[in-house]
């Protein structure tokens, strides 16, 4: 049997996913120059890709902690896992309207706040609970900015809820807008989706595009007194806004995920320590999705939820395949296929597919590949790897 593919791990993974690494045909833990290596939060922006590495996969969505542009140089693609933690993150979602529409934590400080006996302490809270009303939810306007699988589960809550939900996504997929119910009142602009909300939650990546995204003037569209979540990424929300919005009582609340030391004692501000995907479910619903899409990877070349590839999925139709990454500029396909024909290979099935500036191909053949025929095509200028993935037998 070839020798073990090496799956280097950093932070804990669930079980649920390593486990589906079969011991006879895997190496995972700590190995030197691994072929694969599994993340969740660790920073891996100091790596030096070895030759052997091909592939990484974060067991999460968000790529920020991987440099994805470095690995996509050396044509190695990065797996991620949208949509597996997304009921996670709705629930804390739900869970954060609720506690700021209800003043939950601040009327339980208060609460903790008294030294008192009975009947003093029932006097004193029957007293003092009228500064504490909230509100009920149903006519209430929430505002959604991104329309992926987070942010559709949270919406389509919402109006089961009985609120009013208005949604804005310039970039949503075909899939994600057959998902999204047809309740959702669809915003042209960020202005329009921001307007008179009594709610704003955002659900989008960090990318250039995105960053300081919700800033003081488009914060200031929001109805007075509105609430603005952020479970999505520290960066989106521009942090001095906040402060001054919620001074000047443009805003009554701001939670979100990420920690800051210049929102710590912000009244109306609720920091959490990251805790959107921090559940047994989404934990396991990670590992599992990134660790058979990395095996599909290594096993087969096939490619789904990369960050900087294209999805390419083909069904073997023969025990010789290869994998070649490279940069897409014209003519790489009749290059390989001409380089192929010359080595007295016989293509039998190909797909090839591009993304920005990376393509990638699969090619079945008829009869083994030889190392001169690899090294041939390696040396093509502007490939950026090739993989021999013959078929895997125990």
């Amino acid at each position: 049997m070839a020798d073990k593919f090496k799956i280097l791990i950093h932070n804990n993974v669930s079980r649920s996913g390593l486990d589906l690494f079969n011991e006879e045909r895997y190496d995972v833990g700590m190995p030197q120059n691994p072929d694969a290596i599994l993340l969740r939060s660790h920073n891996l922006h100091n790596l030096k890709v070895n030759k052997n590495l091909v592939a990484v996969g974060r067991a999460g969505a968000g790529v920020n902690n991987i440099p994805v542009g470095y690995l996509s140089q050396a044509g190695i693609p990065v797996f991620n896992t949208p949509g597996a933690n997304a009921n996670a993150v709705k629930e804390l979602v739900l869970a954060a309207i609720l506690i700021s529409a209800r003043n939950v934590l601040p009327a339980a400080n208060y609460v903790e706040s008294l030294n008192m006996i009975e009947p003093e302490l029932k006097n004193e809270v029957e007293a003092a609970k009228k500064n504490y009303s909230g509100f009920e939810l149903p006519g209430r306007k929430l505002g959604v900015i991104g329309l992926g699988k987070i942010g559709s589960l949270v919406a389509s809550a919402c109006l089961k809820l009985g609120m009013r939900v208005v949604g804005y996504d310039p970039t949503i997929t075909v899939d994600s807008a057959w998902n999204l119910s047809t309740n959702v009142k669809r915003a042209t602009s960020l202005n329009e989706v921001v307007s008179g909300a009594d709610f704003l939650t955002v659900h989008v990546p960090l990318i250039e595009d995105t960053k300081n995204l919700l800033s003081k003037s488009v914060i200031s569209n929001l109805k007075d007194g509105a609430t603005i979540l952020n479970f999505s990424r520290d960066g989106i929300v521009e942090n001095d806004a906040i402060a001054e919005m919620i001074a000047s009582e443009k805003l009554s609340g701001y939670i979100c995920d990420f920690p800051k030391p210049d929102l710590r004692g912000v009244p109306g501000v609720v920091c959490l320590p990251h805790l959107g995907a921090s559940t047994l479910e989404a934990e396991e619903n990670c590992a599992v999705m990134v660790v058979q899409q990395v095996k599909d990877y290594l096993e087969n070349g096939n490619i789904s939820n990369s960050v900087n590839f294209p999805v390419v999925q083909m069904e073997r139709e023969s025990e010789y395949r290869l994998g070649i990454a490279n940069e897409n500029v014209p003519n790489m396909v009749g290059q390989i296929s001409t380089l192929l024909a010359e080595n007295n290979l016989n293509i039998h099935n190909m797909v090839n597919k591009s993304r920005e500036n990376m393509a990638y191909t699969l090619v079945d053949v008829d009869s083994a590949v030889g190392k001169n025929t690899i090294d041939s095509i390696s040396a093509v200028k502007g490939i950026l790897g090739v993989r021999y993935l013959p078929v895997i037998r125990d």
